[in-house]
């Protein structure tokens, strides 16, 4: 079952990514808050395996103050990653619907992420998606769970396949 919904966000990401050479990843969250965490761990991990064409953006709880350094950049993508509740098993890794972000993520950003969405969309004229990562709500003390690790290494996996880099660091 989780290799069917792994291959499917994969299938999705591959689609929405084809064509583009310079990805930004924005890690978006609280490193603080254990459920708010996983955007920014994310964006670390893939920070330090260098995947060619992407760059790394760390945003915190103010996803909006890095849309001058991604105007820079100029990307042709936009990922931006962040802890979702989105009702799923703890660990689970999927694209979220501009539609459903109101009801999925934690609330913890100064703007909305619909908001700061379609500005990117707009001001630096590049397409952006949302990757929201399940936390384990339930868990207490600042060490990810085992699925909160393996959500963080597939996402890493797909990006490395999607993009040809290396993938053997340990997320």
């Amino acid at each position: 079952m989780k290799q069917d919904i792994l291959k499917t966000f994969h299938d999705r990401l591959q689609k929405r990514l084809r064509g583009a050479r310079r990805i930004a990843v924005v890690g978006i969250g609280d490193e603080l808050l254990p459920i708010d965490r996983l955007g920014m761990i994310a964006a670390r991990k893939i920070e330090k395996v260098h995947i060619p064409g992407i760059r790394v953006f760390l945003a915190g709880t103010m996803p909006e103050s890095i849309t001058g350094p991604l105007r820079e950049f100029h990307p042709e993508h936009v990922l931006l990653i962040d802890a979702a509740d989105m009702g799923a098993l703890p660990g689970t890794v999927a694209i979220i619907q501009p539609g459903r972000i109101r009801a999925s993520l934690f609330s913890t950003h100064a703007l909305p992420l619909s908001a700061v969405m379609e500005f990117i969309k707009k001001d630096i004229k590049t397409n952006v998606t949302l990757i929201g990562i399940q936390p384990e709500t339930v868990m207490e003390g600042m060490d990810l769970s085992e699925r909160e690790h393996a959500a963080i290494r597939d996402l890493l996996v797909n990006l490395a396949r999607i993009f040809g880099g290396n993938s053997t660091e340990k997320p």
